[in-house]
């Protein structure tokens, strides 16, 4: 695997890559809030995923990079450093399923961890979701030593 600097001609692949990584996270919020909700909160996901992947990947403050196995996309992720508080924080972290559970998760995180401490950060933070689709990066985070703070949000319609 190498890892190497996001290029702006990468955008197509990391973007459809998202929406394949995504999947069953978007299957597992229908399950888990229902249509009705789901549907108000998530119109046409693949679309909104796309536009906040590539939003997030052209951003002047923050750093992207992307793994490669055998030439093929497999990863990526996303990660800002505030100068002021000394926090980096991953913004975004995916891999294409055919790279799932060999290791590309937690290389990414590690190196994006490493690239943190290297700019002075002293505290690392990342979100993610409580639902069973957000099991695999749940266990991604925890792997490279992230402390989980529990939090939960509720919603209903009107």
């Amino acid at each position: 695997m190498q890892i190497r600097p996001y290029r702006p001609d990468d955008a197509p692949a990391i973007a459809e890559l998202s929406i394949a990584a995504w999947a069953p996270v978007f299957q597992s919020f229908e399950q888990v809030l229902g249509t009705g909700i789901f549907l108000r909160l998530y119109p046409d996901w693949q679309a909104a995923q796309r536009n906040v992947v590539l939003d997030y990947c052209s951003r002047e403050s923050t750093s992207t990079w992307v793994a490669e196995i055998d030439g093929m996309l497999a990863g990526f992720i996303v990660y800002s450093c505030n100068m002021e508080t000394l926090e980096g924080e991953v913004e975004l972290l995916a891999v294409h399923p055919d790279a799932q559970n060999a290791g590309t998760g937690t290389a990414l995180n590690e190196f994006a961890l490493a690239r943190m401490k290297e700019n002075g950060m002293t505290l690392a933070a990342v979100a993610t979701g409580g639902d069973p689709g957000h099991a695999p990066a749940r266990r991604s985070y925890e792997k490279a030593g992230y402390t989980p703070f529990p939090q939960v949000r509720y919603y209903k319609l009107l």
